[in-house]
């Protein structure tokens, strides 16, 4: 944020002292926000942009300034009485988002996962996180969350590696139970679902799994944070790069075809 906000400045023509001027501030402040020790709020933006003739920068610079803020969100804050929590936390932003476009490289996305599975996926994170087991809690509002699947207003498109379907989570009657699932909720007249051969050429393959709610907000996960992504150029680069990964994918039969295997396979 500190080197672009110098960089509308000097391509302004100004030096710190004489921006300051411009816009009414100590010339210590302008100096603290391009050294990133003090973060410039909505209104110094746009009187930074005003000042340097740039005001076309201030939508994404101001998104850039809340995603800083807010992007990385420690798990072990957001979960210290469990996993409730934050699993009912993202329930507004479901209900508000009519387009979603999931990618999952090793595991099944959440709205699309069985009681049995989200279990056996949680088990592992109240231990490793060190929280307040509160499972069955959790269990339920993962799924209540979930329930946006069946609104006809929302559609999904949805890309798995078919590794994913590969990943044992629970045992062979929790995956079965898991892959039948899947079976059903591709057969949704608002969900796309497809899969990406484990055989096919490709360009590239996913690093992590991640979501894009309408183009507003991206979100995707590390062993210990959830990231959120909201400017604008961002959120731009994950919807092309999710467009790259669906190309190889097949859908329909071929979608189907593939979950079949994987069932034969457990």
């Amino acid at each position: 944020m500190g080197l672009r906000l110098r960089g509308l400045r000097k391509d302004a023509g100004f030096t710190g002292r004489a921006l300051a001027d411009a816009i009414g501030w100590h010339f210590t402040r302008i100096s603290k926000i391009e050294n990133a020790v003090q973060a410039p709020s909505d209104l110094d933006i746009r009187v930074w942009c005003a000042a340097c003739g740039a005001e076309d920068q201030v939508t994404d610079l101001i998104a850039q300034a809340r995603t800083i803020q807010s992007m990385y969100m420690e798990f072990r804050h957001r979960t210290r009485s469990g996993m409730k929590q934050l699993m009912l936390s993202a329930q507004p932003l479901y209900e508000q988002t009519t387009r979603f476009r999931i990618y999952e490289h090793n595991a099944i996305p959440g709205i699309l996962q069985t009681p049995d599975y989200v279990r056996a996926m949680l088990e592992f994170w109240f231990r490793f996180l060190d929280i307040q087991n509160d499972i069955d809690d959790a269990v339920s509002a993962r799924m209540a969350r979930a329930t946006v699947l069946y609104q006809s207003s929302k559609t999904f498109a949805i890309v798995l590696e078919e590794a994913a379907l590969y990943t044992r989570f629970g045992g062979t009657d929790t995956m079965t139970s898991q892959l039948d699932r899947l079976l059903t909720a591709a057969s949704l007249p608002n969900v796309s679902l497809g899969i990406v051969p484990r055989t096919v050429d490709r360009e590239v393959i996913g690093t992590a799994g991640f979501w894009i709610f309408d183009d507003k907000l991206v979100k995707l996960e590390t062993p210990t944070a959830s990231i959120e992504v909201s400017q604008p150029q961002e959120i731009a680069l994950y919807v092309r790069m999710f467009e790259t990964l669906r190309k190889p994918a097949v859908y329909g039969h071929g979608a189907r075809d593939l979950i079949v295997n994987a069932l034969d396979a457990m």
